[in-house]
């Protein structure tokens, strides 16, 4: 070992008596410094716009300034990396064999593992001067960052550590390949480069697909980057040490003892081959340790989740049927494969016998597809051919129209990229989405998983009162809420079975999660009310949603309740919006029903309902009632009789018998019936769920987490599955305008000035003697 630290100290002191480390040095810290200042001065703006709206919040700003792998420093950093280690490896060996002093270190009383090891080691020293200079850019978001995510900062860095050393063990074969000290950067250089683009090499052919994925090296760093460190990324980074460190020995060993070629070739096959077994061995699910640094554990799913797959004690198969003409055919391609088993490691961490296989077809599309629409005339076989042409896959990768029939039917589901989860015999789909993420989150994963160990919750939705459809994409109807398959926050896809039914034929089910009565505008008959009533002394759950104007309708039912929709409707003062759009804020009692609304509430995010009638309760009933929305206080008033939008604006009149004050706009009612607690709720807009309010940006509203979170608590928490994480405790900046100045002074003249000219000094030093 001391003989090992003296070849180090020697080696570490002829890169630092030579201008090339400085340069590589100085180089870096430029390269690091113009990407983080202005990282630095973009987040103290940002701060100043949070400030000027508090309505936003951002967290998780150390991994935003610095560990995101697309925008965060190191992240935009981490690809260019392998630039700077030819540099200083290319002289490890190859100087020692052009200038013949290879001859007096194998003559002297070292043998070859000590000299390999030696270098090595200084570059192991030089690595940690790199991380050095990494550690300034930590240190200063550390500083300006409160309570800074110091845990994740660390497993990054030690990534990207690992990440040098075998790009170092990689430099020093190569520099053992040759006498020339540039030949053996050029090969380091190119290898690394392979190295670095190689995942994306052959995805879409079976046999090279995981081989070239495995060789991707700046694939391991960035999962430590976003704070996961597992024990299948370190052994593999050690495993390629090992492998170059034993080629470099064998190449020395071999060059000084003579042996014929299938000697040579069979010792670098073991090497190689013993190198890749222990990495395949320890990246088999059930085999990897993790540990997730992140402050939210934002790499590990949640307890909900775990929890189910706990109760899973058989293998889970899932099967993803890809069309080739179908939409997001380009996200779910062969060469997309391993993105997509990465996507599940979250779940295959908990549970290892999740099996995935994939099935690529091509069939029809639902009419009015712009496939069509841009092939006129064309069938779809034509279609097929015209566009395999253009895709580097041969036909016998697809199954034919009338193979995936006899597999299975998936027109109901649009054709389009689906998973069908199957469990002891049992199945559910798992749908991909129209929108920017497409495929599935973990809250719709979850919920697929639950469905098949759970009874389903059912919500029945009354429809013969011409009440909205959960059918239709209307503006006012409640498709897009309840099963708009394409739609991630659907409640079709967030765990939950619909249906209709008529209150004046069909007897209301038995079991259901809810019975949903949302702006009926016929009469209860008294059949219909008689069932409502049996239904409610049942302890059955209960959602009514009223509308100015029918309060006469509802009214009827409310009254055996105890609630009633106030007469006249609410309107709010507005200098951009129409008085009848209303944004009611959640109270407390709302915040328990999901996570989500606990930041809605302190972010003071309203819920928007256009055309609202306030409530009005008596506590004397057997139910315990507590609003959940409250109108605003300063700018709403009820307003009774008629009035016009489109004139001039609306104003207070007491002689007409307007009323100000803040009104419940939603009430949450509970009792206890053979230990089972009864809820409804009743809202005095059924607008506040529909198509077009659940679409709306403008003004920012809740209406999506308050409806399933409504739906959330009718299922008592079952579904939707809560996967949302806690925010991160790293959601301020310390940076001021003084500050972001000093910063720029610093790294971008400070530092890299004390780099120049203590490496002027040194070499000038070292040439006078």
């Amino acid at each position: 070992m001391k003989k090992i630290a003296q070849i180090a100290r020697l080696e570490l002191s002829l890169l630092f008596y030579s201008p090339i480390a400085w340069l590589v040095m100085i180089a870096l810290f430029v390269q690091l410094s113009m990407v983080f200042v202005p990282s630095a001065m973009g987040a103290e703006l940002f701060q100043e716009w949070i400030a000027a709206h508090p309505r936003f919040h951002v967290s998780n700003w150390t991994i935003n300034m610095l560990m995101d792998p697309t925008t965060g420093t190191f992240g935009r950093v981490l690809p260019f990396l392998y630039i700077y280690t030819p540099l200083i490896t290319m002289g490890l060996v190859s100087r020692e064999t052009s200038s013949g002093t290879i001859n007096l270190l194998y003559s002297s009383p070292l043998n070859i593992r000590q000299i390999v090891f030696g270098k090595y080691a200084a570059m192991m020293a030089f690595n940690a001067v790199i991380m050095g200079l990494l550690c300034l850019v930590v240190i200063c978001a550390g500083l300006s960052i409160v309570r800074f995510d110091t845990p994740h900062a660390l497993v990054g860095l030690l990534g990207i550590y690992l990440m040098l050393c075998a790009y170092s063990a990689i430099g020093l074969f190569m520099s053992s390949l040759t006498t020339y000290q540039v030949v053996a950067a050029i090969m380091t250089f190119v290898v690394l480069a392979f190295l670095s683009y190689v995942g994306g090499f052959f995805q879409g052919t079976d046999v090279l697909r995981d081989i070239c994925y495995s060789l991707w090296i700046p694939q391991r760093p960035i999962k430590m980057l976003v704070g996961l460190l597992t024990t299948r990324d370190v052994i593999y980074f050690l495993s390629i040490i090992y492998m170059f460190l034993a080629f470099t020995v064998s190449k020395l060993w071999m060059a000084r003892n003579s042996k014929r070629i299938s000697y040579r070739i069979g010792r670098y096959l073991a090497i190689g081959i013993s190198g890749i077994a222990i990495t395949y061995l320890t990246s088999r699910p059930g085999f990897i340790g993790y540990y997730d640094a992140t402050e939210t554990k934002a790499n590990t799913i949640s307890k909900n989740s775990q929890d189910i797959l706990k109760k899973m004690d058989a293998p889970i198969e899932i099967t993803e049927y890809v069309n080739f003409l179908g939409d997001g055919y380009n996200n779910a391609a062969p060469e997309k494969r391993n993105e997509d088993v990465d996507r599940w490691e979250p779940f295959i961490r908990w549970k290892p016998d999740i099996h995935m296989k994939w099935v690529y077809y091509y069939d029809s599309l639902p009419a009015g597809s712009p496939l069509y629409k841009y092939n006129p005339g064309k069938s779809t076989q034509q279609i097929f051919d015209e566009s395999l042409k253009f895709s580097g896959y041969g036909r016998s990768l697809f199954r034919t129209p009338q193979e995936i029939h006899k597999m299975i039917d998936l027109q109901d589901e649009g054709a389009r990229v689906v998973m069908q989860l199957k469990y002891k015999g049992r199945k559910t789909w798992l749908r991909t989405f129209n929108d920017t993420y497409f495929w599935p989150s973990e809250a719709e994963i979850s919920a697929a998983l639950k469905r098949m160990i759970v009874p389903l919750p059912k919500v029945v939705f009354s429809n013969d009162g011409y009440e909205r459809s959960i059918d239709k994409l209307g503006d006012r109807d409640y498709k897009t809420l309840t099963n708009l398959k394409t739609f991630r926050y659907s409640l079709i896809n967030q765990g939950f079975d619909m249906d209709t039914m008529s209150l004046k034929k069909d007897e209301i089910p038995a079991g259901i999660a809810a019975l949903v009565i949302a702006d009926r505008k016929t009469g209860f008959d008294t059949a219909a009310l008689e069932k409502i009533r049996r239904y409610v002394d049942r302890g059955g759950n209960l959602l009514i949603a009223g509308e100015p104007g029918k309060q006469s309708v509802d009214n009827t039912l409310l009254s055996y309740l105890g609630v009633q929709l106030m007469n006249g409707t609410i309107v709010q003062r507005s200098k951009d919006f129409s008085y009848d759009l209303t944004t009611p804020y959640l109270t407390s009692d709302a915040a328990p029903l999901a996570l989500t609304l606990k930041y809605s509430l302190d972010d003071s995010i309203p819920v928007a309902m256009p055309g609202l009638a306030g409530l009005s309760y008596a506590h004397t009933g057997p139910f315990t009632i507590k609003p959940l929305l409250m109108t605003d206080l300063v700018n709403a008033w009820n307003k009774m009789g008629n009035f016009i939008l489109d004139s001039a604006a609306l104003e207070y009149v007491t002689a007409n018998g307007d009323q100000k004050g803040s009104f419940p706009s939603a009430l949450a009612m509970t009792r206890m019936i053979d230990g089972r607690e009864q809820r409804i709720l009743v809202s005095g807009d059924a607008d506040f769920l529909s198509n077009l309010e659940l679409s709306r940006a403008n003004p920012a509203n809740c209406n999506f987490n308050f409806g399933n979170a409504i739906f959330g608590w009718f299922a008592y928490n079952e579904f939707p599955i809560q996967t949302t994480h806690p925010r991160g405790t790293d959601d301020t900046i310390r940076l001021t305008t003084k500050t972001v100045m000093l910063i720029k002074v610093l790294f971008y003249g400070v530092i890299p000035g004390i780099f120049l000219l203590l490496g002027t000094v040194i070499l000038i030093r070292r040439k006078r003697k």
